[in-house]
C-alpha cells in the first residue's frame, strides 16, 4: 500500500506515442490490478518496450494518461516523480548492469542513494536478495563480465527489488537464454508473484512463460492492442494475426519473434 491509502495498480487510457513518423503506440488502454500480472506480447518494434518506459516516466507520451495507485505521473515534477519510482523495480531488458561495479555493488546501487540503511545493513540486505534470486555469496564479487547472461538478469532483477517495489516491470527477462535457464527465471516471477504480491508488467516473446506466470495476457500489433485475455482466451481466438502469433495450435511455443 502507498502512503495514502491506495494500492499500487497501473492503469493506462489512449496512451500515444511517435517517433517522427512512426507510430508507435496508437491510443492503447489497460489497467493492471493490484498483484496481477500482465504479460504484454508482440513482434519486434510494436511499443512493448515503449510502454514500460511511459509507465515509469523515463519517456513521456504524446497524449494520453498514465496513473500509478490512481496518481497520474505524466504531468509530475521530477522530485514526486522519482517518489513514485521508488515503489516501482525496472528490470531492463539487458540488465543494464553498471560494468565497472560488482555484482553486489550493482544491486547496493539504488540502497546506498535511497535509504539511510547503515553499511552492514545494506550488505545483509544485498546478500539475501542475491540469494533469492539464485546468486550465491561467491558470485556477489564479481564483475558483470564474468558472469552469464541468465546470472545478469537475475543480478539486475535483484537491483529491481532492492527498494521492495510494489510494481515491477520487466522487459524481456528471459530474452537471449536458454530454455531452461528462461524457466528459472519464470518461476523467479512466479516465486516474486507469491511471496512479494507485486503488482507486475512483463514485456516479453515467450508465451510458454507468458501463460504461466501470467493473469493476463495482451497482445499488440502495430501500436494497437488486438488481444487480450487468459491464455486460454488467446487460443480460442480466430483472428489470424492472433492465431500465427502463438505458433504452432496456441501450445505456447510462439513463433514469432
Amino acid at each position: 500500500m502507498t502512503a495514502n491509502g491506495n494500492q499500487m495498480t497501473v492503469e493506462v487510457r489512449d496512451l500515444r506515442k511517435s517517433f517522427g513518423e512512426q507510430k508507435v503506440l496508437n491510443g492503447i488502454s489497460l489497467s493492471v490490478p493490484h498483484g496481477q500480472t500482465v504479460a504484454v506480447l508482440g513482434r519486434s518494434g510494436t511499443g512493448k518496450s515503449v510502454l514500460l518506459k511511459l509507465l515509469v516516466g523515463l519517456q513521456l507520451p504524446d497524449s494520453g494518461s498514465v496513473r500509478i495507485a490512481g496518481q497520474e505521473i505524466t504531468s509530475l515534477e521530477p522530485r514526486p516523480l522519482n517518489e513514485i519510482r521508488k515503489k516501482m523495480g525496472y528490470l531492463f531488458q539487458q540488465a543494464a548492469l553498471y560494468d565497472s561495479l560488482t555484482v553486489e555493488q550493482n544491486v547496493d546501487f539504488p540502497l546506498s542513494r535511497n535509504t539511510g540503511m547503515s553499511e552492514s545493513e545494506r550488505k545483509d540486505k544485498v546478500r539475501k536478495l542475491l540469494s533469492s534470486v539464485g546468486l550465491s555469496d561467491g558470485d556477489s564479487g564479481k564483475m558483470p563480465s564474468e558472469i552469464s547472461g541468465g546470472m545478469q538478469k537475475r543480478a539486475g532483477l535483484a537491483r529491481a527489488l532492492a527498494l521492495d517495489p510494489e510494481i515491477l516491470l520487466l522487459d524481456e527477462p528471459t530474452a537471449g537464454l536458454d530454455p531452461i535457464t528462461a524457466a528459472e527465471i519464470g518461476r523467479l516471477i512466479i516465486e516474486l508473484k507469491k511471496d512479494r504480491t507485486m503488482t507486475a508488467v512483463v514485456v516479453t516473446h515467450d508465451i510458454h512463460g507468458a501463460k504461466t506466470f501470467s493473469d493476463l495476457l495482451i497482445l499488440l500489433d502495430q501500436g494497437n492492442i488486438v488481444a487480450q485475455g487468459t491464455f486460454e482466451d488467446l487460443r480460442k481466438r480466430k483472428d489470424d494475426f492472433v492465431v500465427r502469433f502463438l505458433g504452432d495450435g496456441g501450445n505456447g511455443e510462439g513463433k514469432q519473434r
